[in-house]
């Protein structure tokens, strides 16, 4: 029998909405963070909070510039405590002498991924704030991944373990 090809078919709905924020570091590229925004949108994850000049490009970002709240902050230790206090268990995506694999991570449901720059990762002040680091393995070079690629593999990751919202 053969597969019925359906371009476009309706999107998923969550049993509840996600509780998963993106906190992000002051990124060099607008285009990281709109590819950012739109895997997020795909993911169902409603909010994120950008540090520096972020803004978004509807046409990279796509429907998630309009059905993502983009909360724009001076600087990420301020939006990463106030977030603590909301509940939020802080896990940074970020390569550190203590970083848990990304493959043997439990995310808990209530989530904020904190996200580093492209060049420096997270700063200090950002570091001490986390409860979790994890880290993508790298099997070859360069060491590391694209932010938004990276964002986009945590993002299914916790989707995986959270497939219903």
């Amino acid at each position: 029998m053969p597969f019925e090809h359906l371009r476009h078919q309706p999107f998923r709905t969550l049993q509840s909405p996600r509780e998963l924020v993106l906190a992000c570091a002051p990124l060099r590229s607008g285009v990281n963070l709109s590819r950012i925004a739109r895997a997020a949108g795909c993911c169902g994850v409603t909010k994120i909070v950008a540090a520096g000049r972020a803004k978004l490009d509807p046409e990279i970002a796509r429907d998630a510039a309009n059905t993502i709240e983009l909360r724009v902050c001076r600087t990420l230790p301020p939006a990463l405590k106030q977030l603590k206090s909301e509940g939020f268990r802080l896990v940074g995506l970020e390569q550190t002498t203590d970083s848990t694999d990304l493959h043997h991570y439990r995310f808990e449901r209530r989530t904020a991924l904190v996200i580093g720059n492209e060049r420096n990762g997270l700063e200090p002040e950002a570091l001490e704030l986390l409860d979790d680091v994890v880290e993508i393995p790298v099997w070859g070079l360069p060491y590391s991944y694209n932010v938004a690629t990276a964002t986009s593999m945590a993002l299914y990751e916790y989707c995986k373990q959270f497939p219903d919202g």
